[in-house]
């Protein structure tokens, strides 16, 4: 029994910033770290640890891959791409598919795909150009999509447009037998959690899963100088966003850290505008506090590193 317990707490530890290996893997296959890109030939592809890295609102594509069900932005492309075809950036589209060119000639992006290849976008930008020369319909990818472009090397811009919807409406809006997709639809909504972007803030977003509300934050900055900042904060007290909220932990997506707060039913989105950007501005702080951390935030930190949420 004693050799058991030891083994396995060798198998958990880790160091910050390390997955361990009976976690998930951070590419999203579903799979434990060890038995994907924790394993020797355990993963098809070279895993990117942070994909979306360099593409506008890098935090933002994040939440929608991740935590957002129903959400639109529009791409600006560089120069000679695509012919000035517009492209718009969507969480999810029907059947999870990786793109659809529409009969109007847009092309749309899903972020939410079955498919990983190891780098979403590289993935991402295979399907574009890939969705360029096809009819309207589905577009995906059946295998590796090898060498090739990334998103960040076809679009530009430093910031996108995201509007959250409150359902899936916007796959039907361009669509005239509507009907047809009735029942799809609304399976689709009723599955859809209530979520909004906060305004004041970056990349935060309220969500009502029924049971409970959260506020889910991506943050771009480097993971130990951000876990840092948030134990002076913890220390400190400081980091309440409603009242009632509580600080339950955070998960890692794709090379970032998102906090994760626990709302009380009926908070709603409106009422954390204002103390989410007090808190902006609290971080900001302590993310220039270069000084030791006191023994009362480095015991915060220990527990704020421990503290993993699922990301659903």
């Amino acid at each position: 029994m004693a050799k058991r317990s030891r083994t396995k707490a060798r198998d958990t530890e880790t160091t910050p910033g390390e997955v361990g290996p009976r976690q998930p893997c951070p590419c999203g296959s579903g799979r434990r770290y060890k038995a994907c890109h924790g394993a020797p030939g355990g993963a098809p592809d070279v895993f990117v640890g942070r994909p979306f890295q360099g593409l506008p609102s890098e935090c933002d594509v994040v939440a929608l891959r991740e935590l957002v069900p129903a959400a639109t932005a529009p791409l600006t492309l560089k120069d000679g791409v695509g012919d000035g075809r517009p492209v718009q950036l969507c969480s999810l589209l029907p059947m999870a598919a990786p793109a659809m060119v529409r009969d109007s000639g847009q092309i749309w992006l899903g972020l939410q795909v079955q498919h990983n290849f190891g780098d979403p976008a590289r993935d991402l930008g295979a399907v574009l150009l890939k969705a360029f020369e096809s009819e309207p319909g589905i577009v995906g990818l059946t295998d590796a999509p090898g060498e090739g472009p990334r998103l960040q090397d076809l679009v530009e811009g430093d910031s996108l447009d995201v509007t959250v919807h409150d359902g899936f409406d916007y796959w039907i809006a361009d669509v005239d037998d509507k009907e047809s997709m009735a029942a799809a639809l609304e399976q689709a909504n009723t599955a859809a959690s209530p979520t909004a972007r906060l305004a004041s803030v970056e990349a935060a977003y309220w969500t009502n899963v029924g049971s409970k509300e959260h506020l889910r934050w991506v943050m771009p900055e480097p993971e130990n100088e951000l876990l840092d900042a948030l134990a002076r904060l913890h220390a400190a007290g400081k980091d309440v966003v409603a009242e009632g909220s509580r600080f339950v932990g955070m998960f890692r997506a794709h090379g970032l850290l998102a906090p994760v707060w626990d709302l009380p039913v009926g908070t709603g989105a409106a009422v954390l505008e204002e103390p989410a950007a007090r808190f902006a501005a609290d971080l900001a702080e302590a993310l220039a506090d270069t000084s030791d951390l006191t023994a009362e935030q480095r015991a915060a930190r220990s527990g704020l590193a421990n503290r993993q949420v699922t990301i659903r």
